[in-house]
């Protein structure tokens, strides 16, 4: 008898998230250059009611292409609660992995291979502005010695073995994600990111991450806001902390 040749395995069912507000400038050419690199992705956008009509463009692009989703909100929620929207998402749709993006190019998708490609030896996989072959483009001194710094103070305080904590350009396995405990979340802001990274870890996620330069968006404006980047800091302190003296549970 001849022998039997095993069946390839089902490629991942792949949902990518964007969260917008006024990128009416970038949302099309972005979601046509994923579709270059990974055809096969599900893509949804998280739309907080974009007055330039960043909507209005996804739900005109999802009326042709069924691969394209869109959730729209009130108004302005956060990148947070978009991304927590997403994991529900794909969550309740059986996706096997999430993979988290910025909508203004600054996440490249070319990377997105090497990224997909760690998830078979990992849980988390980062887009890295820190490890060998990473780099950011443009960055002003400050905000380089910032982010340095805080990545720095969350190696410490949340004993985590990653380079780049902050970054939003992640994977993330979808049968993990329903490990972990996304309800004790607190952070809405920018330390969002290092929150839940943390509340994979504890949930015993194997985090892996692969070098990508972060280019500068290519149209709209920055989000950055100071007086929320302070927030930020405050709640990474306070949440660290909890965890440097044992306050924090594993779930």
């Amino acid at each position: 008898m001849p022998a039997e040749t095993a069946s390839p395995a089902a490629e991942p069912r792949l949902l990518v998230s964007l969260a917008t507000y006024n990128e009416a400038g970038n949302v099309a050419a972005l979601i046509a250059d994923i579709h270059k690199v990974v055809p096969q992705a599900h893509i949804l956008v998280i739309d907080d009611n974009s007055p330039d009509g960043t909507g209005r463009i996804v739900d005109e692009l999802a009326t042709t292409d069924p691969r394209i989703h869109a959730l729209h909100r009130p108004g302005k929620l956060g990148l947070g609660t978009a991304t927590l929207a997403a994991m529900r998402y794909a969550m309740e749709h059986d996706y096997d992995l999430l993979q988290n993006m910025d909508a203004d190019f600054s996440h490249p998708p070319r990377y997105l291979p090497g990224i997909l490609a760690g998830m078979s030896k990992y849980d988390v996989m980062i887009g890295s502005r820190y490890v060998a072959g990473g780099a950011t483009e443009n960055w002003p001194v400050a905000r380089k010695v910032m982010s340095r710094s805080v990545n720095t103070l969350v190696r410490f305080l949340f004993r985590m073995p990653v380079k780049d904590a902050s970054g939003a350009y992640r994977c993330y396995r979808v049968s993990k994600l329903r490990e972990v405990d996304l309800g004790a979340v607190r952070s809405r802001g920018y330390s969002f990111q290092q929150e839940v990274l943390f509340r994979c870890y504890k949930a015993g996620c194997k985090i892996g991450e692969y070098p990508i330069l972060f280019e500068n968006r290519r149209a709209g404006s920055s989000k950055v806001n100071r007086q929320e980047a302070m927030r930020s800091i405050g709640m990474i302190l306070l949440l660290g902390l909890r965890n440097f003296f044992g306050l924090e549970r594993r779930r």
